[in-house]
C-alpha cells in the first residue's frame, strides 16, 4: 500500500530534523536530504507494526496542513 504523509524539516545546531506530523515519527540527518531519507525509513518501519496497521485501518490519517503562524512572547 502506498501512503502519502507530510514532512517538516528544520535545521538544528548539529543536524537536520525531519518530522512526520501525522504519525509523530521523527528522524535526523547531516543534510536535509539525508534527514528525509531517514524519515522515510523510520515511517516504513513504524507502518510495519501490526498495531499501527490496525489503528490506521480503523481511523485513517488525514494529511497535515503545514503553515506559518505569528506569536508574541
Amino acid at each position: 500500500m502506498n501512503w502519502e504523509f507530510s514532512a517538516v524539516v528544520t535545521k538544528g545546531n548539529v543536524a537536520f530534523v525531519a518530522l512526520c506530523p501525522e504519525l509523530g515519527v521523527a528522524s535526523q540527518g547531516s543534510t536535509e536530504r539525508k534527514a528525509l531519507q531517514n524519515l522515510r525509513e523510520a515511517v516504513e518501519l513504524y507502518l510495519e507494526d501490526k498495531d499501527v496497521q490496525k489503528m490506521l485501518k480503523n481511523a485513517p490519517v488525514k494529511k497535515a496542513t503545514v503553515c506559518s503562524i505569528s506569536v508574541s512572547a
